[in-house]
């Protein structure tokens, strides 16, 4: 009874973290974006038009059901007995404060080559409807959209957590960090608006960096830029929507009216 009761309460404590990460960053992004500077920046908005009421409604309703399922992933992962199976360490001494910096970097990379792979699965016609669909449902996302997911693809996407457990030594912290990045850059993709500046894909790092064009364009057009964070994959297999630096510099020169 004990261990049920502390476990009720390590979960809630998991999901409030989760869900908060999210409503923080969702919500700033939204007040600012499509409240206070609405019209004063809608000439950097990539597609002119702005989601209905009801979209906002339908993402932030899938994204409540996918911090439950990122909450549960992340309980069963460190506060359950299968984490004695894991790599999961708690004495930043062990390894030092270096390995743990690096850690994170090393998990935000494999969590990019993890989604790349598991996003072109997911697009498979034979799952798409069943899984991924729903994202999809936000052809033209808003920062609610981060986690909008089905609860299928919900599982999936929380997967890497399970697979970082498994990889290599890390501790929690390191977890956060990814987690914190992962929330910022998820809400910049589904912004509706770009931050980097005009000749960013073009240029020597920032034709390898993900933008907010690039995953807005597959919101768009449902096939092409699968990417997360980098652009390493959607290159060299050729999957980078070919109009994508023209629709970045073209989003990117318009001048304030």
């Amino acid at each position: 009874m004990g261990f049920y009761l502390l476990g009720t309460k390590s979960f809630w404590a998991i999901l409030t973290v989760v869900f908060l990460r999210y409503l923080v960053f969702a919500v700033l992004a939204f007040i600012v974006f499509y409240g206070v500077k609405k019209h004063a920046w809608q000439f950097w908005k990539i597609q002119n038009r702005f989601p209905l009421r009801k979209d906002y409604v339908r993402e932030i309703v899938y994204s409540i059901v996918t911090s439950f399922i990122f909450a549960g992933v992340g309980f069963a992962v460190f506060l359950t007995p299968f984490s004695a199976y894991t790599q999961v360490y708690y004495k930043v001494g062990d390894y030092g404060w270096g390995y743990l910096v690096l850690s994170a970097i090393l998990i935000i990379f494999l969590h990019d080559t993890y989604f790349y792979w598991m996003h072109r699965l997911i697009h498979h016609k034979s799952v798409y409807k069943y899984v991924h669909r729903v994202h999809h449902l936000s052809t033209n996302p808003s920062p609610w959209a981060a986690m909008a997911f089905h609860p299928l693809e919900a599982v999936l996407e929380a997967g890497i957590i399970v697979v970082v457990a498994f990889a290599f030594p890390v501790h929690p912290l390191a977890i956060g960090i990814f987690l914190l990045f992962m929330m910022i850059y998820n809400v910049y993709g589904h912004l509706g608006y770009e931050l980097y500046p005009n000749g960013f894909s073009k240029g020597l790092v920032g034709r390898w960096i993900n933008t907010s064009v690039n995953h807005n364009m597959h919101h768009q057009y449902f096939r092409g830029n699968y990417g997360l964070y980098f652009l390493f994959w959607d290159r060299w297999l050729g999957t980078l929507h070919p109009d994508y630096d023209d629709a970045f510099g073209e989003t990117t020169s318009r001048k304030k009216p």
